[in-house]
């Protein structure tokens, strides 16, 4: 047996910017350590780049991606029978979702530096989680493989 092709991934990656601020805090660990000698500079230099790029490296790691039946959304998967209505959420209401509309109980995969996401309602009755909201910089592509899979998921 086949597995089909995953209709949707996204790998949420640090904006560019940090990695220029990376190499900063390398370069402030460096002057750190000026006073005591100029392999302590380097070694700072370094240490103190690589310790921040892996720090963001990780931090942009997070994905989402819809394999077979199940939205899987960093740590979490969820089937997609347990899905509902998805909205698409532009910048501004995107903020707004993420501050005076959240509800504690909502499960969110939030990266400040992707302007857009997707709500999505949990219509599960025994999972307390009353939305998913996923920022994801193609909105409407996840919402239409969401659908997708639902449509297929009620076919087999």
């Amino acid at each position: 047996m086949q597995l089909a092709a995953t209709p949707y991934e996204e790998r949420l990656t640090a904006p560019r910017s940090w990695w220029l601020i990376s190499f900063l805090v390398g370069v402030s660990f460096a002057l750190i350590l000026l006073p005591f000698g100029v392999l302590p500079l380097l070694g700072g230099l370094v240490g103190g780049t690589a310790v921040a790029a892996v720090m963001a490296s990780a931090y942009g790691s997070q994905r989402i991606r819809l394999v077979g039946d199940s939205l899987i959304a960093g740590e979490a998967k969820i089937p997609v029978s347990a899905l509902g209505a998805s909205e698409v959420l532009d910048a501004e209401e995107a903020r707004a979702w993420r501050t005076y509309k959240a509800d504690t109980r909502a499960f969110l995969l939030l990266r400040a530096y992707i302007p857009t996401a997707l709500r999505v309602e949990v219509t599960d009755p025994e999972d307390p989680t009353p939305y998913l909201y996923l920022s994801t910089r193609e909105p409407e592509r996840l919402a239409a493989a969401i659908e997708a899979a639902k449509g297929t998921g009620a076919a087999a």
